[in-house]
């Protein structure tokens, strides 16, 4: 008897083989099926066998897809995602389906066609049913409803406009959904019906989901073709655009500034200049900050990333001026200089032009150029050859000395008339300040996929990166003088003072100033000496000791810390974090949720509608990974997502952020963090879990902050000293409080 039982016993325990799924299967009018599905066999023989068990004929017309919200189909290549109890549906194959469909958007019934195009709006999400029905001409088939349809239902506007709206939409749609998988290049489209988009950003203002989905069309149009943008420009104004802003719904805006943003981004050199020009004009800056930074919501993560965008190229325009050198023989450029000594100095005392004071003359023009703080004292423009900054730097000396005429004049006579060795040469000090900003604002650089890094400030003025300078100057030299630095070896007293300076601009940034007076409010309570109490203070915090009893006690102490480190990071996964798929549209961007069970043996993921807003319960999340599958934790370019083609792969900030977890022999599960805190957490509690080292810049800093801290507390004297089990007392209240001070 115990012979018989054992293996019926073994048999039990044995966990089901890998290649070994059990589903549920639908079918519409009868009981679900469970099944279990050999992922070693071919689909069309597991497609046959569930069509043999309710008796369907033609199994080579149906298909599998997955029966949540996404509808999608199961093929070959995706058939790995399949997880034991996931409920699958039996449906016509994609074929099959998008033949139907095909046939039924043209149908002369109305609602059928409303229906039809529904449908279509919402396969279309689905790359394996976009490949057939584009395979039959599908795109084609869109288009010319697009350019045709309207005219054809003008008479039934009046009597079905909700229909009409309805049926344009979700063909605006179909087609948008269809488009963003790539497999139809845009440079294939007529002009008519590009016109005809961009009429209905005009004719559809009220109508939302008509409006937001041609703004989509005209700006992939524009990323994607340099023939369709130049196409594009030419039928779509930024005067057409602006009233989008001045609305209320932030979707929309978004969409319009993305439109705005792509024109900008993909306009010729020679272009770009004159669309600044007309974006000025318009007053585009004025309503953006009315409308949407100053509206009484919060900004959205894709509205902030359009508005760094538009930030980012707004700047760029500087590069330039930043990279032309100054002629020396060029008269325009010399007398930019000579106005800069003129309101400095005040020229009407100047001799006249007989010949006899020419060397009298020039000898004064050399004074007053030492005075202005220039290397060069004979040929100032000599100063102005290095790129970066060029004659950028020239640009912002002036507007500081027309646009703040006081205090640049200030600045200069208090300088030039100092004779303790201690004098901010205004000059070179300018030269080294705009090169400094460049830097700071990534000017010339390409905008980030990812960032949402925008400045309310710089909105607030036309003019606003000369007026950051205006301000920056004057910290400048109040800095120089608080240091108490010396013009005679100028280069190291300009390493020393700069480096303050940046800290002081940044910490001021950090905080986000909502204009460029409160930006200097919050410089003038960064002095040099309170970034002097903060380093020390940073310094003590994060204070290595050296001897050997302590080295010794941080040994000792350092495994403790770094379990504590990893239980903090395995946490934070077992709470989860909601990523970004990101595509070459990025506001139709979905959303997908990736949690470690709290037995740390499992993760859970799955997609979203939209963001969430807390934690997402593990039963919402459809898929899950054991982590015993897990074979590997690769990042960057060695992530599969970061190997295909494409601009956004290539960028350096998203590939800093992407890492990937690679599982059974093909599988893989692809992340783009959101930033890179997430990405550190994410990275060490995966190499936690695989019983790797988690060797992130959030370790090591976690890590000397924890160990700092806890060797200054077993170093506390605390000899003779008894620690009470429960706080003291709180006092009585005192009988009066005539003692206090009002400030106020």
């Amino acid at each position: 008897c115990p012979v018989v039982l054992a293996p019926v016993n073994s048999s039990v325990a044995m966990p089901p083989p890998a290649d070994i799924v059990k589903v549920a299967i639908e079918w519409p009018g009868a009981y679900p099926k469970l099944m279990e599905i050999d992922q070693k066999k071919p689909l069309s023989s597991i497609i046959k066998e569930v069509c043999d068990g309710w008796s369907l004929a033609n199994h080579d017309q149906f298909a599998l897809q997955h029966a949540d919200s996404s509808n999608f189909y199961i093929t070959e290549k995706n058939r790995n995602e399949i997880k034991n109890g996931a409920i699958l549906r039996l449906t016509t194959s994609p074929a099959q389906n998008a033949q139907q469909l095909h046939e039924r958007i043209q149908s002369s019934s109305m609602d059928a066609k409303l229906e039809a195009l529904k449908d279509l709006a919402n396969y279309s999400r689905d790359v394996t049913f976009a490949q057939e029905f584009i395979n039959l001409d599908g795109i084609s088939l869109l288009t010319q409803m697009v350019e045709s349809g309207t005219e054809r239902y003008q008479k039934l506007q009046k009597i079905m406009k909700p229909c009409f709206g309805d049926m344009l939409s979700f063909t605006l749609t179909a087609f948008v959904e269809l488009m963003d998988h790539g497999i139809v290049s845009w440079d294939t489209f007529s002009v008519a019906f590009i016109k005809k988009i961009a009429s209905y950003v005009n004719k559809f203002a009220s109508d939302i989901s008509i409006l937001q989905r041609s703004l989509a069309i005209l700006e992939s149009m524009v990323l994607n073709s340099h023939d369709l943008y130049q196409k594009v420009a030419q039928e779509i104004t930024i005067g057409q655009l602006i009233p989008h802003l001045q609305g209320t719904d932030q979707e929309i805006q978004t969409y319009t500034i993305a439109v705005i943003n792509a024109l900008f981004l993909k306009a010729p050199d020679d272009k770009r200049q004159e669309m600044a020009n007309i974006l000025a004009q318009k007053q585009l800056r004025s309503i953006i900050l009315t409308h949407v930074i100053r509206a009484q919501r919060a900004i959205n993560n894709e509205m902030a990333h359009q508005l760094y965008v538009l930030q980012v190229l707004t700047f760029n325009l500087l590069e330039d001026r930043m990279m032309t050198k100054m002629d020396p023989q060029d008269q325009a450029q010399r007398d930019i200089i000579f106005e800069l000594r003129r309101i400095a100095f005040d020229a009407e005392s100047e001799p006249n032009n007989s010949s006899g004071s020419m060397e009298k003359r020039k000898s004064m023009y050399t004074r007053d150029y030492k005075k202005l703080g220039f290397i060069n004292h004979v040929n100032p423009a000599m100063d102005f050859t290095q790129t970066p900054p060029g004659m950028l730097a020239l640009d912002n000396m002036l507007y500081f000395a027309k646009h703040h005429q006081d205090a640049y004049i200030r600045i200069v006579l208090e300088n030039s008339s100092r004779e303790d060795k201690h004098e901010c040469p205004f000059g070179r000090s300018s030269i080294e300040l705009t090169k400094m900003l460049c830097e700071i604002l990534k000017v010339g650089e390409l905008p980030s996929e990812t960032c949402n890094d925008f400045h309310p400030m710089f909105f607030t003025h036309d003019r606003s990166f000369e007026e950051f300078f205006c301000i920056c100057i004057q910290l400048l030299n109040k800095t120089w003088k608080e240091m108490r630095a010396t013009s005679e070896d100028f280069n190291k007293a300009r390493k020393r003072v700069m480096q303050v300076v940046k800290e002081q601009i940044m910490r001021a940034l950090t905080t986000k100033p909502s204009s460029l007076d409160q930006f200097k409010s919050k410089l003038q309570n960064l002095s040099y000496t309170e970034i002097l109490k903060i380093r020390q203070s940073e310094r003590m915090n994060q204070e290595d000791f050296q001897s050997r009893p302590i080295l010794e006690l941080k040994e000792k102490i350092q495994p403790e810390i770094l379990e504590l480190i990893k239980q903090q990071r395995l946490n934070r996964l077992v709470e989860g974090t909601c990523f970004r798929k990101l595509n070459s549209r990025r506001r139709q961007d979905k959303f997908w949720y990736c949690r470690l069970s709290p037995n740390h043996k499992v993760l859970h993921y799955g997609d979203l509608e939209e963001s969430p807003q807390g934690e997402v319960p593990h039963d919402s999340l459809q898929d899950k990974l054991p982590v015993a599958d897990i074979k590997a934790v690769v990042t960057g370019k060695d992530c599969p997502h970061m190997k295909e083609k494409g601009a956004l792969k290539q960028n350096k900030e998203v590939l800093e952020l992407a890492f990937s977890i690679l599982y059974d022999s093909s599988g893989q599960l692809n992340f783009i963090a959101p930033d890179k805190h997430e990405y550190c957490v994410w990275t060490d509690g995966l190499n936690a879990l695989l019983g790797k080292d988690m060797l992130s810049d959030l370790t090591r800093n976690d890590l000397d902050t924890l160990l700092s801290m806890e060797i200054k507390l077993r170093l506390l004297d605390l000899e003779n000293i008894q620690i009470p089990d429960a706080p003291p007392p709180i006092p009585k209240e005192p009988s009066n409080y005539d003692f206090v001070y009002d400030c106020n």
